[in-house]
């Protein structure tokens, strides 16, 4: 075989597989079309010339000594039991064990009348019919049922051929179609079991997707409200002490103007980073998007020094090697220190103080960050997002968050984040 062979058997294939798939719809929407054709066939092929030569004698002393050893029919009765024998094929793959017996029924008549019809083709086509349409139960009596059915036609046929040689011939015949229809069937399934396994694999692709796009959109939104939350947080308190000081002490009022300028071109770098991932490659800019690392325990001075700018006196203190923890953990420590500052940004007086701690050892990370100004505790049955999320971001480690009024006034939140790698593993 040639390229050129090899090259054009891609156009057939397919052209042959989508016959098939016309075929089988074809049979889906009108399933008599087939039985029909099958019946069809048999007679043309096995009954019609019984019926116009059956009465002829032949030529040769082997066929003359095999006819005259079985009855002859008239055309009437052989019509009939060709009749019996044909028609229940139609019903071979809605009633497969009924259309079995019949045909069973009537075969085992006709050579038990010591007659021989080519009809008797049908029964092989029957089992065969059975073996892959019908119910696997009624196998062991259907075979049971050609055995005897065989034993039959082999001592019927004796006179002209060894019974052992008749036995072989006849049962092998059997076995062919029962194999032949087992092997189908099984083919069918397999292949029904692909296509169930595909449409599994799929479906479960398409839940991952919409699992991972969900993920995905829930840490985009704690991102932005942190950093929108805190940084729009920072920039209110500037702007209320800045009106505020630009009557008594103009000076205070244009340094918190700068603050506020500074503080929303960070909040605006923060978003663009974050935007910036998002986008897709038609809207990214030629240089790709602005990436930059995420915040960390070293950029929590910073932060506080945000807040103290807005008018809170912040204590800041860490206990143990926090520079060397995990990236993912240096980000939820600070996220989780960010929204608790934020929260005592929007709630406290001017005059708060907080005490911020951040204290590692070998298996857990703790987080404190306790105020002194007024508990603001949230409406009965809600819950703010920020609380939310720093609880979402902790469990991520295997850690908690309580947050609540402290003893002696005051607001306090404590998260444990697990530092073990099984902790990292949840």
């Amino acid at each position: 075989m040639t390229t050129d062979d090899l090259s054009g058997m891609g156009p057939l294939v397919a052209r042959l597989s989508r016959g098939g798939q016309r075929l089988r719809q074809a049979d889906r929407a009108h399933p008599w079309v087939l039985d029909t054709a099958v019946v069809f066939l048999v007679f043309l092929m096995f009954c019609l010339p019984e019926l116009i030569h059956g009465g002829a004698d032949d030529d040769g002393d082997g066929p003359r000594r095999f006819r005259l050893a079985f009855t002859q029919l008239p055309v009437a009765g052989m019509l009939a039991l060709q009749a019996g024998l044909v028609l229940p094929l139609l019903w071979r793959r809605r009633r497969p064990a009924a259309a079995f017996g019949v045909i069973a029924a009537v075969f085992v008549l006709q050579w038990s009348l010591g007659a021989a019809l080519r009809a008797d083709v049908a029964l092989f086509v029957a089992l065969y019919s059975l073996a892959l349409h019908g119910r696997l139960r009624h196998l062991p009596w259907a075979c049971a049922a050609m055995a005897g059915a065989m034993v039959l036609v082999a001592v019927r046929v004796s006179v002209a051929v060894s019974v052992w040689d008749a036995l072989f011939f006849l049962l092998s015949t059997t076995t062919a179609a029962l194999a032949l229809g087992l092997m189908v069937r099984i083919r069918r399934a397999q292949l029904a079991g692909l296509r169930d396994r595909a449409a599994r694999l799929e479906i479960e692709r398409d839940q991952r997707s919409q699992l991972a796009a969900a993920t995905e959109r829930t840490r985009v939104a704690r991102e932005m409200h942190d950093i929108v939350g805190h940084n729009l947080s920072v920039i209110i308190t500037l702007a209320d002490a800045g009106s505020y000081a630009s009557d008594t002490a103009p000076e205070r009022g244009k340094e918190a103007l700068q603050l506020i300028g500074d503080t929303g071109r960070q909040a605006l770098g923060e978003l663009r980073r974050v935007l910036g991932v998002l986008r897709g490659p038609a809207e990214a800019s030629p240089a790709g998007p602005e990436l930059s690392p995420q915040p960390g325990i070293a950029d929590i001075d910073s932060l506080c020094a945000t807040v103290r700018a807005a008018g809170l006196e912040v204590v800041y203190r860490t206990s143990g090697d926090v520079d060397a923890l995990d990236s993912g953990v240096q980000l939820t420590a600070y996220r989780i220190v960010q929204e608790a500052l934020t929260n005592t940004l929007k709630h406290a007086e001017t005059d708060t103080r907080v005490h911020l701690a951040i204290i590692e050892s070998d298996t857990r990370l703790t987080i404190r960050v306790r105020d002194t100004g007024a508990a603001a505790p949230p409406a009965p049955h809600e819950e703010g997002h920020g609380l939310v999320g720093m609880r979402e971001r902790a469990a991520l480690y295997g850690g908690s968050v309580i947050a609540g009024p402290a003893g002696g006034g005051g607001w306090s939140v404590e998260a444990v984040l697990d530092l073990t790698p099984e902790g990292d593993a949840r």
